[in-house]
């Protein structure tokens, strides 16, 4: 056993012309990260859904271990002692259509956004996997600028980082092999993209002694962002030669043939949001990425779909004006959605790695940029998971009235060790209760 001490986590087998990346073995969790081999890897998620939730049947019936869950919240109860709903969050900034901007930031719509949660854990533990981070969302790209926003990722420049919606595109980003004629169009693309980038650099800096004090400040910024494109040209070559990893499919659905929301008639809502968290559990155990961020559901477009069998879209049952069927069929939805995600934590948690499951290894968390009537210190929060990383869950917690998402994020942060020296956004510090 000794001997294996040394293998790489990426260590393949090679035989018949083919490479199969080695399933979770613990000779290997030292990695490339050094890591002891007891230690588990920790992994991160944050997830959005845009426009609240029915907050009137969110909230489970009394608080610790032996809450009651509430309707919207019950399909979780396989999972009781995996996750916490908080009462008392609050986004200083949401009430609005704009939450998704100030969501992971604290930073409202029309200023300068900041680097996001997700993304300073990415800086830590992406160093070690293919993808530092993986974006998903319902919807493709950013939309930045518009209330719907598709992300909730932001780099140090406060630029916002596009999302992926589709599933077979990711699948095949994760694991398909690249063809000869791919390797050979990539290299090319690499060395063009590199001098490219000397080029711009060079007429920059000849630029920079012309400037005031104001621009070259600007200027310095615009270094910052091609010094990142630097750093990620670096890692594609890095990771070029390296196989990517060949996970067991059992029990998967088909990644090529799911399709988007924006597809044909045939789409299942039901099958995709299945695959999404499926790519992202694998994307996790095969240590493609550690750190991910979803956009679940939008801001005021969609929400809903035809199998939900609901009369309005989410939006405008959101304002419900007291409606009991309106506030059903709120409820309805949201209930839905939570089905989906007691089936993500059900994937994780049936996934073994060293002494417990991939859930005990990742920390998760969602909640809105709103509650219900458009609140902004009514949120549907909950984390999930990371009881192997020392957090402590007990179904329903109270923390203190206007206690900021930036607190969750914070917990979450420190979870999976990255530790915040100085104040963070605007936390009133780690939720202590959360943790064991």
């Amino acid at each position: 056993m000794d001997s294996l001490r040394h293998l790489h986590r990426r260590s393949v087998l090679r035989g018949t012309g083919t490479c199969l990346a080695l399933p979770w073995l613990e000779a290997l969790q030292a990695g490339s990260s050094g890591r002891p081999a007891d230690t588990p890897i920790p992994r991160m998620g944050m997830f959005y859904f845009g426009t609240g939730m029915n907050m009137r049947e969110f909230y489970p019936d009394g608080f610790g271990n032996d809450a009651t869950l509430s309707r919207i919240l019950k399909p979780l109860e396989p999972h009781r002692g995996q996750f916490t709903a908080l009462s008392g969050t609050w986004l200083e900034h949401g009430g609005g259509h704009d939450g998704a901007y100030p969501f992971a930031t604290a930073i409202p719509r029309g200023e300068k956004q900041i680097v996001s949660p997700d993304q300073q854990v990415a800086e830590v533990h992406g160093r070690h996997t293919r993808f530092p981070s993986l974006q998903l969302s319902v919807k493709r790209g950013t939309s930045f600028g518009s209330q719907a926003l598709a992300t909730i990722s932001w780099n140090r420049q406060g630029v916002p980082l596009p999302a992926e919606n589709d599933p077979g595109v990711i699948f095949n980003r994760l694991f398909r092999p690249e063809s000869d004629d791919q390797k050979l169009a990539s290299t090319e693309e690499f060395r063009q993209r590199g001098s490219v980038l000397d080029s711009v650099l060079a007429d920059a800096r000849l630029l920079q002694a012309q400037l005031s004090a104001a621009d070259r400040q600007q200027l310095e910024q615009y270094f910052s962002s091609i010094r990142e494109v630097e750093l990620g040209l670096k890692r594609e070559i890095d990771w070029a030669d390296r196989p990517k990893p060949a996970p067991d499919l059992k029990g998967y659905g088909d990644f090529a043939a799911a399709g988007t929301p924006e597809g044909n008639g045939r789409f299942l809502y039901d099958n995709y949001a299945k695959l999404m968290y499926d790519l992202i559990a694998l994307a996790f155990q095969t240590d493609s990425t550690r750190v991910v961020s979803y956009v679940v559901r939008t801001e005021l477009a969609g929400g809903v779909f035809p199998e939900f069998g609901v009369s309005k879209g989410y939006h405008e049952l959101t304002h419900h004006g007291n409606d009991p069927k309106n506030l059903e069929e709120l409820a309805r939805v949201d209930t839905i959605y939570m089905t989906h995600w007691n089936y993500f934590l059900g994937r994780l948690s049936s996934i073994r790695e060293g002494d417990g499951t991939l859930l005990d290894h990742t920390v998760l968390g969602f909640s809105s940029g709103m509650g219900i009537g458009h609140s902004k210190d009514t949120l549907p929060t909950v984390i999930s998971g990371g009881a192997g990383l020392g957090l402590r869950h007990q179904t329903h917690l109270q923390v203190a009235e206007q206690t900021p998402l930036a607190a969750v994020w914070q917990t979450m942060m420190d979870r999976v060790g990255v530790r915040q020296e100085a104040a963070f956004q605007d936390s009133t510090g780690i939720i202590g209760e959360l943790l064991a």
